[in-house]
Order: C-alpha cells, then sequence, then structure tokens
C-alpha cells in the first residue's frame, strides 16, 4: 500500500484531499465557470444572495459579483500558498542538506542565519518586504516564503545529521561516490518525509498570510483575493454581512482543509514507517 493509499484510508486525510480536489478544480476551471473580469462591475451595487438567479451570492458595494470574486479567489489563494510553499521548502531543505552535510563552520554560519530569520516573526517580514517591493502577485510569493523557510531547513537539517552517520552513506563514501551525489541521491532522498510534513503548515500559513496582506491593502490590486473581498466588506459590515462572511467562509474552510490533509499525511508517513 503506498502512500497516497494510506492518506485516503486517514478520515482526515480523505476529507481534507476531497475538498482540496474540490478547490483545485474550481480553480483550475475558474475562466470557464465564470468568465470575464471578475473586478468589473456587473449588477447594480449591494445586490443581497438569492435575490437574482444571475448573481446567486450578490453583489459587493460597487456591483462586482461576490461568486465571481470567489471563484477567482480561489485560484489566487491556492496558487500564492502552493508556489510559497515550494519556494520555502526548496530553499530550507537546500540550506538544511548543506548544513547538515558539510557540518563545521558552514553549519554554524547557516544555522545563524536561520536562527536570524527565526527571530523575526514571518508575518512582519513580510509586510515589510511587501512594502518595500511593491504589491504584486510573486511579490507576495516570495516574501511569505523567506518567512517561512527557517523551519524546513532546521528540519532537514537533524534529519541529515541522523542519516549521514548510517552504514550505506559510509558504503557509498568508500566506493568513492562524491560528497554532492551522495548528499542528493543516499541523504535527501530519505530526509523528505517528515520535512513534506510541514507543507501542509506552511501552504495553509501562506494563505492566511496573503488574505492578510490584502486585507491591509498590500495585495495584488489587479487580482481577486479573499482577504480584499473581506476588506471590502468592512465598510458595510452592518448593512451587508454576506460581503465579508462569504470569502471568510471560504478562507476557513481551506485553511481547515489543508490542516487535515497535513494530519492525513503524517498519520499515514507514520504508518508506512518511514518517519524515523
Amino acid at each position: 500500500m503506498n502512500l497516497i493509499q494510506r492518506l485516503s484510508r486517514t478520515p482526515e486525510g480523505l476529507v481534507g484531499t476531497l475538498f482540496l480536489a474540490f478547490l483545485v478544480i474550481i480553480a483550475i476551471l475558474a475562466p470557464e465557470i465564470s468568465p470575464g473580469d471578475p473586478l468589473r462591475i456587473a449588477a447594480r451595487p449591494l445586490l443581497a444572495p438569492f435575490t437574482d438567479p444571475q448573481f446567486p451570492l450578490g453583489t459587493d458595494r460597487l456591483g462586482r459579483d461576490v461568486l465571481a470574486g470567489l471563484i477567482h479567489g480561489t485560484r489566487t489563494s491556492l496558487t500564492v500558498g502552493l508556489a510559497a510553499a515550494v519556494a520555502a521548502l526548496a530553499l530550507g531543505m537546500l540550506i538544511g542538506l548543506a548544513a547538515g552535510f558539510a557540518g563545521g563552520l558552514i553549519d554554524e554560519t547557516l544555522m545563524r542565519v536561520v536562527d536570524a530569520f527565526q527571530i523575526v516573526p514571518g508575518f512582519l517580514l513580510a509586510l515589510a518586504f511587501v512594502s518595500v517591493m511593491g504589491a504584486s502577485l510573486p511579490v507576495v510569493v516570495i516574501a511569505i516564503a523567506l518567512g517561512a523557510w527557517a523551519d524546513p531547513a532546521r528540519l532537514t537539517r537533524a534529519q541529515v545529521l541522523s542519516i549521514r552517520e548510517r552504514d550505506y552513506v559510509a558504503a557509498a563514501r568508500t566506493l568513492g561516490m562524491h560528497p554532492v551525489e551522495i548528499a542528493c541521491r543516499q541523504i535527501l532522498p530519505n530526509a523528505l518525509g517528515p520535512v513534506l510534513a510541514l507543507a501542509a503548515i506552511i501552504v495553509a500559513a501562506a494563505i492566511l498570510t496573503e488574505a492578510a496582506l490584502s486585507f491591509l491593502g498590500l495585495g495584488d490590486p489587479n487580482a481577486v483575493t479573499w482577504g480584499s473581498m473581506i476588506a471590502e466588506g468592512r465598510n458595510v459590515i452592518r448593512s451587508s454581512p454576506w460581503l465579508s462572511i462569504l470569502p471568510g467562509i471560504a478562507l476557513v474552510l481551506t485553511v481547515i482543509a489543508v490542516y487535515l490533509v497535513g494530519e492525513g499525511f503524517s498519520k499515514a508517513l507514520h504508518s508506512s514507517g518511514d518517519r524515523p
């Protein structure tokens, strides 16, 4: 039984995976499900939900379709979350592998850099970076990744320090294998499991961070995001609460689904015996 099958056999993994698969389908098919620009004015402002079949979730105070915003916001949130997680994991594993395998002065130097990044809260780092570099989706992804790579780096280093002393690594050295080849082919694949378990946490945190930045007006102004929709709705929260509640529910459900997948992955990894 492979890891995917074990993941689907855990209640958390199954529920989270199904909901995330649903969101991914929506994100991929967003232009077909809701064609056109989601930021365009489509009807009269503040149309209440379920009063017009053409706009089932109503419109915001500028007359934009709320359902279209939620659909296209799904693509933005998942894209930012996954891209930031991939960037953070790649950078963290690279730094952790170099520190753990090289040891000595290189290890000390890299770990002090990791400590420096861990001292600063990730959101404050992202906030400062976006404020300086300007608001765009690539900048937001980089900003979130800069605040999230330290934990994967530290965990990768810990795994490498344990694995590099094992017999098959010593055998590879005896056979004259190049150190880079040993690190990439013998050590890194065996250190991936526990590190990848952090992916769900990083994705969920990235989605929340992107929403928070958009809520503060530091998101990409040309992209629809759930955070910007919540911020737009707060101005009319008493008369039209659905404008903030609906994207808020979407945000909460997505983060919960990501955490469920992460929990299911951890249980599946533990049951497979791959976790040290």
